[in-house]
């Protein structure tokens, strides 16, 4: 079950395939969350004349004592024409599809360490010794996660620290969307990029055998982990608040960066032309949303709202092209 939640964790976490860089995080006292029922953010606009896409941006921990008042929302949505789901990837391996490019580890059935190894051998003893810190704080009774390859030991770690703090991983928006989506016979539109494994058999074994070369993303997520949870809170309290001005002060460390490229330089995704994704998957929305937009007149959209604050997130090719972006206030 823990690894399963593990897996499932990789798929949440790490699905984000373009977050913007990394940036020095400021020092943030202890934060207290917040509770009750919240507001959520604005909605981003996306307008052509009179043709207008609001987008939602989504945000990973929330508050786990907080509920979503999300009654403006599902009024935006009931008046829209199309919605567009989250970007992402959608695997087939000849085990049957999955979706989530971090979830492909798990779908080779490939958690444990090779030759019965441990954590402790593969490890540099620095990191190690960091690593047992956490774990002791954490998780301290887990000791089958000793056995797991880095990248899904770390994956585990940071469920269990994140739910120590107060935080949840749970979707509160999607559901919501999806649901007045279903209610209204709106059409729910899916952009994801769709990649078959060739030769499943031959990429299972060689990947079972080679594995992730995981260890940045193992310590860039310790790092995170050390250093983070406490503007963590505060980019939590920040969306449930819908402080924008707060989200953009807060930078969005991005431990993501290593373990997309642990993904992505195995030799399994060199071979079946993964190297690539991230830019598949921002072309595919972005086409999209350039359709909806000259389709309809309403499109709802979700996005991570780390794409909709960064530079060069998914608006900056829709303000080039000349589109008009308007943030919530």
């Amino acid at each position: 079950m823990l690894f399963r939640r593990a897996a499932l964790l990789l798929s949440c976490l790490l699905v984000s395939l373009n977050t913007g860089a990394a940036a020095e995080e400021p020092v943030v006292l202890d934060t207290v969350l917040v509770s009750g029922t919240q507001s959520g953010p604005g909605l981003w606009q996306v307008r052509r004349g009179d043709h207008v896409l609001w987008i939602l941006g989504t945000l990973s921990p929330l508050p786990r004592r907080m509920d979503w008042y999300s009654e403006p929302v599902e009024q935006a949505v009931a008046a829209s024409q199309q919605v567009l789901a989250m970007p992402g990837v959608d695997f087939d391996a000849g085990v049957g599809p999955v979706r989530g490019l971090f979830l492909l580890p798990s779908l080779f059935a490939a958690r444990r360490i090779p030759d019965d190894g441990t954590l402790e051998a593969v490890l540099p003893p620095e990191l190690h010794a960091r690593w047992d810190a956490l774990k002791r704080k954490y998780m301290p009774r887990r000791s089958k996660v000793e056995r797991w390859r880095p990248i899904f030991a770390a994956a585990a770690l940071y469920e269990e620290a994140i739910e120590d703090v107060g935080l949840r991983q749970k979707d509160v928006v999607w559901p919501v969307v999806r649901r007045i989506a279903k209610k209204n016979g709106i059409p729910i539109v899916e952009s994801d990029v769709q990649v078959t494994i060739a030769a499943p058999r031959e990429a299972i074994a060689e990947f079972t055998a080679n594995g992730l070369d995981d260890t940045q993303c193992f310590a860039r997520t310790l790092e995170r982990l050390e250093t983070d949870l406490g503007a963590m809170k505060a980019r939590a309290n920040a969306w449930a608040d819908g402080n924008i001005e707060a989200l953009r002060a807060l930078p969005f460390p991005d431990q993501n960066a290593a373990c997309r490229e642990a993904i992505l330089a195995a030799s399994v995704a060199e071979k079946n032309g993964m190297r690539d994704l991230p830019q598949r998957v921002q072309a595919a929305w972005l086409a999209s949303a350039e359709a909806a937009l000259r389709s309809h007149t309403r499109t709802f959209a979700v996005l991570p709202i780390a794409r909709l604050l960064a530079e060069d997130g998914y608006l900056a090719p829709l303000r080039e092209r000349g589109y008009e972006i308007v943030a919530p206030q």
